[in-house]
């Protein structure tokens, strides 16, 4: 991917709304374009859990959101049930999507092809033109309807990445276990980072 693809980064209503906001810090950094939506739940869920509100006009949002990443340009913050959006149609699909995190409802409604609102369609989009669709599902324990919607989705092609982080590396911080499920996740973007200590490093 070159640093001028545009990634769709989506949040839903799961606990982990910080994995978004940190995948977001990275690509920016990189030089990405950004589309990003929040359902009313995940709004809800960043409040509370970040201070961030992604609720209101789209253009005060996007001002936000920009002021939070520490960009002018690049970022574009668009209505989770605008079906009118660039990301709805296959001739305007970005690069790359990512719903992080990724609440069961969502994934669920993905699994099967629901389309109710844009992040539900655009990773529609992302499955029929065969574009990278990452989801990184944030719940505990997972009954077995969540799992058979993981494996329908992973058989379909979407990469599943569990907010999982690791302890190999010695985390001393929230931020390093972050950065860790964030990491992985730019590694399924075939993009570079050193979020995190990989096994066998010292």
């Amino acid at each position: 991917m070159t640093t001028q693809k545009r990634v769709f980064v989506a949040l839903s209503g799961a606990s982990g709304s910080i994995y978004g906001i940190r995948l977001m810090e990275e690509l920016v950094k990189r030089g990405f374009l950004l589309t990003v939506a929040a359902s009313e739940s995940g709004q809800l869920v960043c409040r509370e859990e970040t201070g961030l509100d992604l609720s209101g006009d789209t253009l005060a949002v996007t001002a936000r959101l920009c002021a939070h990443l520490g960009v002018k340009l690049g970022v574009e913050v668009v209505a989770a049930d605008n079906l009118l959006a660039c990301a709805a149609s296959g001739s305007a699909a970005p690069a790359a999507m990512v719903v992080a995190p990724c609440s069961m409802g969502t994934l669920a409604r993905i699994a099967g092809g629901t389309s109710g609102n844009l992040i539900e369609r655009a990773a529609d989009v992302m499955l029929k033109e065969r574009r990278p669709l990452l989801l990184v599902p944030r719940e505990t324990p997972l009954s077995e309807i969540h799992l058979e919607n993981m494996l329908k989705l992973s058989r379909a092609g979407v990469r599943i990445i569990p907010a999982m982080p690791a302890f190999y590396h010695q985390p001393e911080t929230i931020d390093d276990l972050v950065n860790f499920v964030v990491g992985k996740v730019l590694d399924q973007l075939d993009i570079s980072n050193d979020l995190f200590k990989r096994w066998g490093d010292r």
